[in-house]
């Protein structure tokens, strides 16, 4: 993930403090392959947030443009899988010691909002 050309990484912010964050990375091909590692940060976070972020990464143009995820997502991040469910097809998730490790298959491209067109290799913050 850390080429600079694929990877992508997608912050949700509260005031100026980073509460969730995801790592994103692209196959060079069309329909190729996304890799995702979500986490949120220590302590409260503002119900919701996680699922703004998994939105954020779906709805880049990368990801819609791939036909597979490929996502960590910490064990019992409930929000975060269950948005994950919600945005995939064929979803299928097994722990993996302290994370949940997400396949599925992404469903057919929608139209994402201008606010997620960024160019690779920068951030991506989104208010929450």
């Amino acid at each position: 993930m850390t080429d600079p050309e694929t990877s992508r990484h997608v912050e949700i912010k509260d005031g100026d403090q980073t509460i969730a964050a995801a790592e994103v990375a692209v196959s060079q091909r069309r329909a190729g392959t996304v890799r995702a590692s979500l986490h949120a940060a220590s302590g409260r976070v503002p119900p919701g947030s996680r699922t703004s972020l998994v939105n954020a990464v779906m709805d880049l143009p990368e990801v819609q443009a791939s036909a597979r995820l490929e996502a960590t997502v910490p064990l019992g991040d409930g929000e975060s899988l269950d948005q994950l469910r919600e945005r995939t097809e064929d979803t299928a998730t097994r722990p993996a010691g302290s994370t949940a490790l997400v396949d599925a298959d992404i469903p057919s491209p929608r139209q994402p909002g201008p606010a997620h067109h960024r160019p690779l290799g920068r951030p991506l913050t989104l208010p929450t």
